[in-house]
């Protein structure tokens, strides 16, 4: 994993512009690609209908108002300045936000929290000290239970458009680029060649997608920077041969101008206007793979003017051509000598703008996954070395499939840019949304400023947003029925998930259970490791009473293992397992925690399985040390029965414990659990406590010096080596995977429509989605199943 994808342009000065430079060459094909192909459609979505283009050229320069203002204040004001600056270690999008909102107050809703996962290093808080002004909101989100379904909800919806772009971007630009055969084609000929090609052309995009982007993403910058260049050269010659003065139109007043003689109609067609914007938002969804300064490079120096001078000089060429306004387009101010060179230009820039797309939906989906509101799918990384580049197949297909539907349902760009039009503006009003909780809880502002950023850009949204639903019959309904329909599987998979950890919570074992189980009982200790899956971070699930109960016997060395996502980007390997007995040292039994970020790569079984080893046996190494060099400072006496229950945790890294070591730990324990702050990821190597006290106030001293270390590694006593051969032979005899097999039924007396989601909707999506098993990659001669049937 690349863990510094995120922080790339940290360089020394004498590089620092040159790798700016570099990363703002990049992010052209990554990030620009949908973006820099509106020109093809905008004019051509605006005057399908609606209006109608007139010899006195006031709706062409009004039209050109609005996508001039439009431009700027929303990518360039909104995003460039405010929004990117919203990051969270570097990442951005939708749930960057929602990440960040869930750190700086208790409103997420994923059940196995603990307050250990406060002390990673990637969990750190914009300005920790409480403001007052931020403290009121704060407490009242906290109170009340249904705001934290609600902003999940809003999530949720920002995420299923998201996927809805996903969908009908590729469509709309592909069949736009394509559309350019118009001109040289008779109607007959053009009506069933243009569907055709742009079938063909997407299907050779989707199947192309497991190969990575990485394999062909050194040729989407050129090809970008390539269509930005003929846009604007094509832009400044229109200008000059057509309409000089076309700039007096870029005057607020043609706006009002515009809508004082279309009145109703110039309101509808705002949301053709709209898609001059589609693909604002990947400037922030991509942050985490360049910069904050690359993109804003990028987008103000040569993106935005760009763009300018492309809708400037085809409102030049229309002023001056208002007779072709029933073939408007952007071909139509092509010159012909140059036409068949810009049609294939403009099919390519459309192919990597598509790409970015598909790929960003795969990310958002693979979130979805951390949140538990998204059924389990396979997901593939495509690259060992560029993090986040990922491929799932049942998606890719998904897509291919509905993306064709759409293409030839529609068969025109007025539908298809009703329907994107609507599903770009919703994400754009919760992006709106969740970053004005972020001016006020993390960034600690005013809330006249949230209120005002709010209001001002929330406004400006809603009037396209309101534009765009009175396309309802005409193509925008199929991101509002797309959404309701992801929105009903994700918060059916949601609620489910939930109501299975707390009938887990309220059905675990105790520990006395588990350290009575011997040969008395006629339970074996068979030789192996054997691996318990489980949600929960503390106690013994019930699975593994159900598997011992009809198999007395289970594995010399136990360990359970708890898979959690904590709401950061993503967790350093040096802080990724949290690991603890599970009663005293001769049992042999432990718990490990392993937690991910939203954005993590989850590694191979192989590897999982060797470092979850190489992590037990250092974790007993710093046990052994713990036990025999702590020197505690203070009352100490709430430990003296530590050996028979499970009380402590402790962070094991990838770094040895080499040298002298001093860590000061203050801690205000409370009833679950404590963290400690670490100044450096490389120095997470020892300890994490997790006491289960009452709240204390504690001062605990930790001190390995190198003539201990000496004495310890020349005096190991019979234990140590004991207990660290037994986990070197039980890793030899074999590891088996313990996952339950759920079946959720909801209990008696439930409402009609609990039934349903979980009876049905919630059991038919688990057996068609991937299984745990499959997810984990458990090798199938290694799984062992235990059925499970949770009352919900």
């Amino acid at each position: 994993m690349d863990l510094d994808h995120g922080k790339c342009w940290k360089t020394s000065k004498k590089e620092s512009w040159k790798t700016v430079l570099l990363l703002a060459y990049q992010s052209l094909g990554v990030v620009y690609g949908d973006l820099s192909i509106s020109p093809l459609y905008v004019y051509k979505s605006t005057f399908a209908e609606d209006i109608e283009h007139s010899e006195t050229n006031e709706e062409i320069f009004g039209v050109l108002s609005f996508v001039f203002w439009t431009l700027t204040l929303i990518p360039l004001v909104k995003y460039v300045f405010v929004v990117l600056r919203a990051d969270d270690n570097g990442e951005g999008g939708t749930f960057a936000l929602y990440s960040l909102i869930c750190r700086h107050a208790k409103v997420g809703l994923l059940p196995n929290r603990q307050v250990a996962d406060e002390a990673l290093s990637t969990y750190k808080l914009e300005q920790p000290p409480e403001k007052k002004n931020s403290s009121g909101l704060k407490l009242f989100l906290e109170k009340h239970k249904a705001l934290h379904t609600a902003l999940l909800l809003l999530v949720l919806i920002g995420t299923c458009m998201v996927i809805g772009d996903g969908l009908l971007t590729p469509a709309i630009s592909v069949f736009s680029a394509v559309s350019g055969l118009e001109l040289s084609m008779s109607k007959e000929h053009h009506q069933y060649a243009v569907v055709p090609i742009t079938c063909f052309i997407l299907v050779c995009l989707f199947a192309l997608q497991h190969y990575g982007t990485h394999r062909v993403g050194f040729f989407f910058a050129p090809v970008v920077l390539t269509w930005l260049l003929c846009i604007s050269a094509l832009g400044l010659y229109n200008i000059i041969h057509w309409n000089p003065h076309v700039y007096e139109a870029l005057s607020p007043y043609y706006m009002f101008k515009f809508l004082k003689k279309t009145r109703k109609s110039g309101w509808m067609s705002l949301g053709g206007i709209l898609l001059c914007i589609t693909g604002s938002e990947a400037m922030f969804a991509d942050l985490g793979h360049f910069s904050y300064t690359a993109i804003q490079i990028a987008f103000t120096f040569l993106v935005y003017p760009a763009l300018i001078l492309a809708y400037m000089g085809q409102a030049a060429y229309l002023s001056q051509n208002y007779h072709t306004s029933h073939r408007i387009s952007f071909y139509v101010s092509v010159p012909e000598s140059v036409r068949w060179p810009v049609l294939v230009l403009a099919i390519l820039a459309s192919v990597v703008g598509s790409q970015a797309i598909i790929s960003g939906t795969f990310s958002i989906i693979n979130q979805s996954q951390s949140l538990g509101c998204f059924p389990r799918v396979k997901v593939i990384h495509t690259s060992d070395k560029i993090h986040g580049q990922i491929y799932i197949p049942e998606i890719n297909w998904i897509l291919m499939i509905l993306c064709i539907a759409v293409t030839i349902g529609f068969r025109d760009t007025k539908h298809l840019g009703n329907a994107s039009g609507l599903a770009v503006m919703t994400v754009m009003l919760v992006t709106t949304c969740l970053t004005s909780l972020v001016i006020i809880l993390c960034w600690h502002k005013p809330p006249i400023i949230a209120i005002s950023f709010l209001l001002f850009f929330g406004s400006i949204e809603l009037l396209y947003f309101s534009a765009s639903l009175t396309k309802f019959r005409e193509g925008a309904w199929l991101p509002i029925l797309l959404a309701l329909f992801l929105m009903t599987i994700m918060f059916v998979w949601h609620y489910a998930t939930i109501k299975k950890y707390e009938y887990d919570l309220h059905n675990k074992v105790s520990l006395e259970w588990l350290l009575a189980l011997g040969p008395s009982l006629g339970i074996a200790r068979v030789p192996g490791i054997g691996l318990v899956f489980t949600d929960l971070t503390s106690g013994i699930p019930a699975n593994f009473s159900r598997f011992v109960t009809n198999l007395p016997a289970f594995h010399r060395i136990l360990v359970f293992v708890c898979i959690k996502s904590v709401p950061v980007p993503f967790v350093p390997p040096a802080e990724r397992y949290l690991v603890g007995r599970v009663g005293p040292p001769a049992h042999r039994s432990y718990r490990c925690i392993v937690r991910y970020g939203y954005r993590d790569v989850h590694q191979d079984v192989d590897s999982f399985e060797t470092q979850l080893v190489d992590r037990l046996a250092d974790f007993i190494r710093y046990e052994w040390h713990r036990t025999h060099e702590t020197i505690c400072n203070g009352d100490d006496t709430s430990q003296s029965n530590e050996s028979s229950s499970e009380c402590r945790l402790a962070v094991i890294g990838t770094v040895a414990f080499p040298g002298p070591r001093t860590f000061e730990i203050e801690e205000s324990v409370q009833p679950a659990s404590v963290s400690v702050e670490f100044p450096t990821v490389e120095s997470v190597t020892d300890v994490i406590e997790m006491q289960q006290l009452g709240v204390i106030e504690r001062r605990v001293r930790f001190a390995i010096d190198d003539e201990s270390d000496t004495d310890a590694r020349t005096n190991m006593d019979d234990q140590l080596r004991e207990e660290l051969e037994d986990l070197h032979t039980a890793q030899q005899a074999g590891t088996a995977f313990i996952l339950g097999h759920s079946h959720v039924r909801a209990k008696q007396g439930s409402s009609v429509l609990k039934r349903l989601a979980v009876n049905f909707g919630y059991n038919f999506l688990r057996r068609n989605c991937r299984g745990a098993d499959v997810v984990l990659k458990v090798p199938p001669v290694s799984l062992l199943e235990v059925g499970m049937v949770y009352v919900v």
